[in-house]
């Protein structure tokens, strides 16, 4: 149990460390025109240790956005274009036969970066997004008979376009699980829509981004951010709205039974634990607050609740769901 001292002890020391989150939006804002929720959602994954699932259609900067982040922090960036005939040793890695040495050596695959882009991660078949799996969950890949270990920080930040259909492989419930957040990309507004026109058709250079964060600053960051304090009356916030999504008739939400047709599993409270400390930790802050759950709970529960035809037929979505047990669940 933090006291009243801790809590502000631990505030002071948020105060320096959270410095670099401004400098690296003011950084990231000389090239992307708006997406500020994107942004923020990215800085939250990066903090959390998270993978992020980008739903949008094509245009709205998402690989602009993770690049240009990648190099704003000086870590390495890979981006994996998934396709249909994509094999799991193109994205791990393989053992090749080196005639010289005489024997098989390991060529490992673009998986080995800080910042991984799966575009389009859905037109892969499975036995490729299980290789992808592994190094999500357990931040190691296994070529051959050697297990090798991730760098830090690594993130997956997996794109899918939500309009074709076609020769797409629709990713598995447990997978998708894996993602801390499934974030949609809106549109830009007309007035960022006006500077994106100017920008191109005038033939403007993009700036070119120079490293101003280091990997020590987001480290420091990340072990702050688990410092972060949640008092037990909102850790039990956070386990009424996830176990609002499996018994919604516990909560006066009986409207909702036929519509969902499976709750938010155990991983969502983490989740939305760690997201929420993020969040604080972004606004200068060493406690959570009701609101840093409800900014981001969304995010992290709109992939992992299960809508019945029912609901699809009604044009229900897990946003509609989410936006209810808000209204309902008590506040504390």
């Amino acid at each position: 149990m933090q006291t009243g001292e801790d809590i502000k002890v631990l505030n002071e020391k948020i105060q320096q460390a959270s410095i670099f989150i401004e400098t690296l939006r003011n950084t990231l804002s000389k090239v992307i025109i708006g997406q500020y929720e994107m942004v923020d959602r990215l800085m939250i994954a990066l903090l959390s240790n998270g993978h992020i699932l980008l739903e949008g259609v094509p245009g709205l900067a998402k690989t602009l956005t993770i690049k240009s982040l990648a190099q704003a922090i000086h870590a390495k960036f890979s981006r994996i274009q998934f396709t249909p005939d994509l094999l799991p040793a193109d994205v791990t890695g393989t053992m090749i036969y080196n005639q010289q040495r005489n024997e098989f050596v390991v060529r490992k695959g673009p998986i080995f970066a800080n910042f991984i882009l799966a575009d389009e991660i859905n037109r892969a078949p499975a036995k490729v997004q299980s290789a992808l799996l592994e190094a999500m969950q357990e931040k190691q890949v296994t070529i051959g008979e050697q297990t090798y270990r991730l760098e830090e920080p690594f993130l997956v930040l997996a794109t899918q376009n939500p309009l074709e259909q076609e020769g797409t492989y629709p990713l598995p419930e447990a997978q998708v699980d894996r993602f801390m957040m499934k974030v949609i990309v809106k549109y830009p507004d007309k007035q960022e829509e006006q500077m994106i026109i100017r920008n191109q058709v005038q033939g403007m250079q993009l700036p070119s981004i120079e490293p101003v964060v280091s990997l020590d600053e987001v480290n420091a960051g990340k072990a702050l951010t688990r410092q972060v304090y949640i008092d037990e009356k909102i850790e039990k916030y956070i386990v009424d709205i996830v176990f609002a999504t499996r018994f919604p008739d516990q909560y006066n939400l009986s409207k909702l039974r036929n519509i969902i047709s499976y709750g938010a599993s155990p991983r969502a409270s983490i989740n939305l634990a760690l997201a929420a400390k993020a969040h604080a930790f972004m606004h200068k802050r060493g406690f959570v607050i009701p609101d840093d759950i409800k900014t981001i709970c969304k995010d992290v529960l709109r992939h992992r609740i299960g809508l019945t035809y029912e609901a699809e037929a009604e044009n229900i979505t897990a946003e509609t769901i989410i936006s209810e047990i808000l209204r309902t669940v008590n506040v504390p």
